[in-house]
């Protein structure tokens, strides 16, 4: 139990820690999932007290969670290279792919001593990068440099890290989409920046328009604000675009004209559901135009937790880091040598999904198939939520190209925003907490990713299992129809 804040003689307060940490918010772990959380337990024992027998989080984007299975290629080269006494029994051969013994002997031998206890090289073992650059090369077309990647435990540590490094004050700014994934609004607080917002185009399905770009960081430097990044989300989260080529050159040139970082947020390049949209790494793109490692500073950044692999617990990632000088590298390295190096099998797993079985190999049909069925079902699911979300009084929801959310827009009574205003919160998490209380169905309010001043939205997950999707929009719809009834104007 905590002290009484009144009373407590203890030597930390909320006065006299860092007010950077007390700035900083994250909503997808916010109020809502802390409701569901208690909800969740008092089900244990009180099942006959709710209209509903379980919570379902839609909240965040974390696959195996709700069911999503792990890729067997995958977990079979994990376990052997964590219990390497597997690969002496003659069993194993019965009981694990050729393909993923032959690959787990391959890891193995790149580690000294096969230790995968051990700590690495604090960019990660020079092996495994070696494989991310060659699935990096084999993506883009273009070569890429193990010294260039950083693995991180998931791509967040690698974003706090490149925010580490650019932020010196509040004077510098990072500009990010708004709405926005809140890692960065709550990096950008705990490291003492400014974030500088561009908001994307609802209307054009979340279109990122340079125009607005640049009224934006005319804006920043008008206040004296020295902006140091742009940050792209690409597929977007929490909007779920895809963007077109043509719209990433001009991106590209943007970042180069006005000398900033472009951090690229790439995590979700194998979530795209639409086939009128294909994803281009920012490097790829940068690389056709002629640009090389002289002309453009870009930081990507790539995760184990999204994709069709959904390894989330795991922690893997990485961060390609090109176009810094020598000196700044030098840095960049004493940054991660300061954080030993990234898990292990985060590691391996970063080197597993660039580089996966190919035709001819052993586990490759059995791959493919899961990967397809996998990004099969979520695009139907994203149809299945929009096209439901959008039959929904006073709801509108773009279609979701990419990523594994849909964020659609609430044009809620002016009795709901008051309703809203008198319990002292913002409207659209009145109504996320109205939902889950109703139905056990927890989503994000918009409100938490910001959005332009005056709109409501909420983000919710494509991820529950297809077989339970018509409950959620039967469970969506009976709600959103008694809400709208008891606060109509």
């Amino acid at each position: 139990m905590s002290a009484s804040d009144s009373s407590s003689s203890l030597p930390v307060t909320l006065d006299s820690i860092n007010p950077k940490v007390i700035k900083c918010e994250y909503a997808v772990r916010g109020e809502i999932v802390n409701i569901a959380q208690k909800l969740q337990e008092d089900l244990k024992t009180n099942k006959d007290s709710y209209p509903f027998d379980e919570i379902i989080y839609c909240n965040i984007g974390n696959p195996q969670s709700l069911g999503q299975q792990p890729i067997t290629f995958f977990r079979e080269v994990l376990a052997l290279c964590s219990h390497t006494a597997l690969l002496d029994e003659s069993a194993t051969h019965g009981l694990f792919s050729s393909d993923s013994i032959e690959r787990a002997w391959k890891i193995l031998d790149q580690i000294p001593g096969k230790a995968t206890g051990a700590y690495s090289h604090s960019q990660g073992i020079k092996g495994l990068r070696d494989a991310i650059a060659a699935g990096i090369e084999a993506r883009d077309g273009f070569p890429a440099d193990p010294n260039d990647i950083f693995m991180t435990d998931g791509a967040s540590p690698g974003v706090h890290m490149m925010m580490q490094l650019l932020i010196t004050s509040e004077k510098d700014g990072i500009l990010c989409p708004i709405p926005q994934y809140p890692l960065y609004s709550a990096s950008i607080a705990l490291h003492g920046g400014t974030l500088v917002p561009y908001y994307l185009d609802e209307a054009s399905g979340w279109g990122l328009e340079i125009s607005e770009l640049k009224k934006q960081l005319e804006d920043a430097r008008s206040k004296g604000i020295t902006v140091r990044a742009l940050a792209v989300i690409n597929p977007g989260n929490p909007t779920g675009q895809v963007l077109a080529e043509e719209n990433q050159r001009d991106i590209v040139n943007f970042c180069k004209q006005e000398g900033l970082v472009l951090l690229a947020d790439e995590v979700y390049q194998e979530n795209v559901y639409v086939p009128d949209k294909k994803f281009h790494s920012f490097k790829k793109v940068a690389r056709s135009m002629g640009y090389g490692e002289k002309d453009l500073a870009l930081v990507s950044f790539q995760s184990v937790s999204k994709g069709y692999y959904g390894e989330c617990g795991k922690r893997g990632g990485y961060m390609e880091v090109t176009g810094f000088t020598s000196d700044v590298r030098e840095q960049i390295y004493k940054m991660a040598s300061v954080n030993l190096c990234s898990n292990i099998s985060g590691q391996i797993l970063a080197s597993l999904i660039m580089s996966p079985p190919k035709p001819g190999d052993d586990s490759y049909e059995s791959y493919i198939a899961e990967k397809d069925g996998i990004l099969s079902s979520l695009a139907r699911r994203a149809k299945t939520l929009e096209e439901a979300l959008n039959k929904l009084e006073g709801v509108t929801c773009n279609r979701a190209e990419g990523a594994m959310y849909l964020f659609p827009c609430l044009h809620l009574p002016q009795k709901a925003i008051a309703a809203a205003e008198a319990e002292k919160t913002a409207p659209d998490n009145f109504y996320c907490k109205r939902l889950l209380k109703a139905t056990g169905i927890v989503v994000v309010p918009g409100s938490g990713f910001r959005q332009v001043p005056g709109t409501w939205h909420f983000r919710c997950t494509i991820l529950p299992q297809e077989d339970k999707i018509p409950a959620i929009v039967d469970r969506l719809t009976a709600f959103h129809e008694s809400f709208m009834e008891e606060f109509r104007d």
